[in-house]
């Protein structure tokens, strides 16, 4: 199990890329929540027939609709948060800042899940914020910034949302299927979205707005051009997948086996960045990057070695 884990959660990050680098791509000319209901809209169809596939519609039932509830809420925080940042900011770097995830998950485990961390572990987070905190730049001035203080630090918040949501998938993912939790996930970004455009989908909230972030999340709802629509498309799709391999993956396997090949994402935005907008991080980037995923697969390889020893002394203590 710990293999299919391990490639469901390379194939999730792989399309977490592409969908990243394409809501980029159409974030100049599109509103957030106009791509959102889009994208949810046909991911959703093709979740459906996950579910069809794996025990039919009667799956979708569930005893837990508010634990549902609240994890399609994080879920959407965690997004809306990112991509309002990722409109202004290079690929990597809002990359490299949600990555401080496992981190959150960490320290959330002690009051959440009522886990001990050591001082190695506590360690490893105390640097791998440090390099959160690099990325900030508290040194400059905010009129240096080439984004605000606030935009720096929404990948953050998505970082904080996706941690609680992955403690509830892990929790959750033990009685419903992978295509059903998909499917909740992509009926509450199509609410969201819908909401969104009742309230400000004719662009009502962006006059005299100049902020670039803002103007994403709030521009009104226009009509795809004919190219585009393919790549609207293409993004339903990839939010299908996303939503599949990520939930299969933590239900298949440990999240200390899992979590590390997370790490594949940050290499492959880079790589968007550097193909698509010819952007390279600058030092401070590189540096927090190292940082954060060094101490963030620190700390999951000391957790996977501690479980270890744990499970041999178990072993030794039935004989």
């Amino acid at each position: 199990m710990g293999t299919a884990g391990i490639l469901y959660i390379l194939a999730g990050m792989t399309a977490i890329s592409v969908n990243d680098m394409l809501i980029k791509q159409l974030s100049g000319n599109y509103p957030l929540h106009q791509i959102v209901f889009v994208r949810s809209g046909v991911g959703i169809l093709f979740s459906l027939i996950l579910v069809q596939a794996e025990g039919g519609l009667s799956i979708l039932k569930t005893r837990q609709p508010f634990l549902h509830l609240l994890r399609g809420l994080l879920v959407v925080v965690s997004n809306m948060t990112y991509f309002v940042a990722l409109a202004v900011m290079p690929l990597a770097d809002a990359t490299a800042l949600f990555f401080a995830a496992p981190l959150f998950i960490t320290l959330l485990s002690i009051p959440v899940l009522g886990e001990r961390v050591g001082p190695m572990r506590m360690g490893a987070v105390v640097v791998g914020f440090g390099g959160v905190i690099l990325m900030q730049r508290p040194w400059e001035g905010a009129g240096s910034l080439e984004v605000s203080r606030l935009v720096l630090l929404l990948p953050v918040i998505s970082a904080l949302t996706y941690a609680l949501l992955q403690l509830m998938t892990r929790k959750l993912g033990a009685t419903t299927r992978a295509s059903v939790l998909a499917v909740y996930i992509q009926a509450m970004f199509i609410l969201v979205s819908a909401l969104f455009f009742i309230v400000a989908g004719d662009g009502r909230y962006t006059d005299g707005v100049t902020d670039a972030s803002l103007i994403f999340l709030l521009r009104a709802w226009v009509w795809p051009s004919e190219g585009d629509w393919f790549y609207l498309i293409g993004l339903g799709l990839n939010s299908a997948v996303i939503g599949y391999c990520l939930a299969q993956a933590y239900r298949l396997a440990d999240a200390a086996t899992v979590a590390p090949f997370e790490y594949i994402g940050l290499p492959l935005a880079v790589l968007w960045g550097w193909l698509i907008w010819s952007d390279l991080p600058d030092w401070e980037v590189w540096a927090g990057m190292a940082l954060i995923a060094g101490a963030g697969l620190f700390v999951f390889f000391r957790e996977r070695t501690k479980a270890r020893v744990i499970a041999r002394a178990e072993v030794k203590a039935r004989y």
